[in-house]
């Protein structure tokens, strides 16, 4: 067996998915914007905000819940779940598309961009669901090979869209949207008879399992509400009290970020289900264990990382947005991110943690907490510093207070320390190197 056999493994299939997805959209959104005529640009990011909402609430309300129940389960238990997780997605997709269906009927000729949206938004959504139902139940699985190629097929033949539109000389707005929601029925149609989907189980639902997942999801969806708020409070602020070409300043800070969360969510896509099934077997220890093996081995993997970003960020922003940010704060407020960037695994897993242990109301009330703890700290920072300075400052004290909220409370529940998690973490660390340095010492005899 080759050495690059021997490492394709959950962990690394997870972060390729989780690393190529976004820059796939990232491409086909640079794409849009050469191509596409402004007002069908403006248009097609309208409807694409409209729909990213919508699947956000969907997904917050079911994902978690999905993985916490379904992950770790005897087969009845799992089939009856899946089945369950069918029916409250219908529910919800039928809700949406109705509400879309009653909007569009009655303000569809007041705005032209918004009818544009409600026009499409109700067949695509109700399209996506089974697609949106393989995506939680295959992480429930660990299987992340399937849910590469899901993502390889939706994201990809998206992008493989565009370019034969582009190619044709045809894109607008509408051409644009045939291709979503073609391809968007392609994915769901491939997640339908490859049973990845489980649509067949939707027969062996049950009343208990749907009222288990709608009362979990309803504090999951409010966490992820809630955290779509945090992430953008900055900029909302910003906006009201300074000019708004300094948005773009704080902004690109921001999106750099996106090379700590990348790993960070696909170590969480590999976490849930072993978190799920050690809760199923009530064994808190191995609960533990895991928290701080996924959470120590990020934080510590994050050290030199940030010790290069913090170094050359300012060689970064000048590749990546060009010369007239290099006089800006864009580059020392991105070193005031670094600052904090170690804390940001451990917010995270803390959060999931208390999530798959039945608390997820704790989650939500940390995440709360975290949010007013910002807002109040980005208005004191300014009033104090009087530039943007004081707004990345107050992210600082925004993360401090999610990771030592999420200890207080997670060890009522769970016996550990923070010590144990950075010890942990660069014992696993070395543990893993050591096994891939005598894998690609070791003959291949294949």
């Amino acid at each position: 067996m080759s050495f690059f056999k021997k490492i394709v493994n959950k962990h690394t299939m997870s972060l390729v998915s989780n690393a190529a997805m976004p820059l796939i959209g990232m491409l086909v959104l640079s794409l849009m914007a050469h191509n596409l005529h402004k007002v069908d640009f403006g248009n097609y990011i309208f409807f694409l905000i409209i729909f990213t909402l919508a699947d956000t609430f969907r997904s917050g309300f079911m994902q978690t819940s999905v993985v916490k129940f379904y992950a770790g389960a005897d087969r009845k238990r799992a089939i009856n779940i899946a089945g369950s997780a069918w029916a409250v997605g219908l529910m919800i997709t039928i809700s949406f598309v109705l509400i879309d269906f009653l909007l569009y009927m009655f303000v569809k000729s007041s705005n032209a961009d918004l009818e544009a949206t409600l026009k499409w938004f109700g067949v695509i959504y109700f399209c996506t669901l089974p697609s949106a139902i393989a995506s939680w139940l295959l992480p429930a699985e660990q299987r992340f090979d399937k849910l590469l190629i899901l993502q390889l097929v939706n994201q990809g033949g998206f992008l493989l869209c565009v370019l034969g539109l582009i190619f044709f000389h045809d894109v607008t707005f509408e051409t644009v949207i045939y291709c979503y929601l073609g391809n968007n029925i392609v994915t769901s149609l491939l997640c339908i008879f490859t049973g990845w989907s489980k649509i067949r189980s939707v027969r062996y639902r049950s009343v208990q399992a749907m009222k288990d997942l709608a009362h979990f999801g309803k504090f999951s969806v409010g966490t992820t509400l809630m955290s779509t708020l945090l992430s953008s409070s900055d900029t909302f602020i910003i906006k009201s009290k300074f000019p708004v070409e300094l948005v773009g300043v704080y902004y690109i800070p921001q999106r750099l970020l996106e090379i700590f969360q990348i790993p960070i969510r696909s170590f969480v896509a590999i976490a849930m289900p072993e978190l799920s099934a050690a809760v199923h077997q009530k064994d808190d220890v191995e609960v533990a264990t895991i928290m701080k093996k996924y959470a120590g081995m990020l934080t510590v993997l994050f050290v030199p990382i940030a010790i290069g970003a913090f170094v050359f960020g300012g060689i970064v922003i000048h590749l990546l947005f060009g010369k007239k940010f290099d006089n800006t704060d864009a580059v020392s407020i991105f070193r005031i991110f670094i600052c904090y960037v170690m804390l940001l695994p451990i917010d995270r897993f803390f959060g999931i943690t208390l999530d798959i242990i039945g608390k997820p109301h704790l989650n939500m009330i940390k995440v709360i907490l975290m949010l007013i703890v910002n807002v109040t700290g980005d208005f004191v920072g300014i009033a104090l510093l009087h530039n943007l300075y004081g707004v990345a400052i107050s992210s600082l004290f925004t993360f401090l207070t999610g990771a030592i909220f999420g200890y207080w409370q997670l060890k009522k529940h769970l016996n550990f320390t923070v010590r144990d998690i950075f010890s942990l973490g660069y014992q696993q660390l070395k543990e893993v190197a050591t096994h891939l340095l005598r894998k690609k010492a070791k003959p291949d005899n294949s």
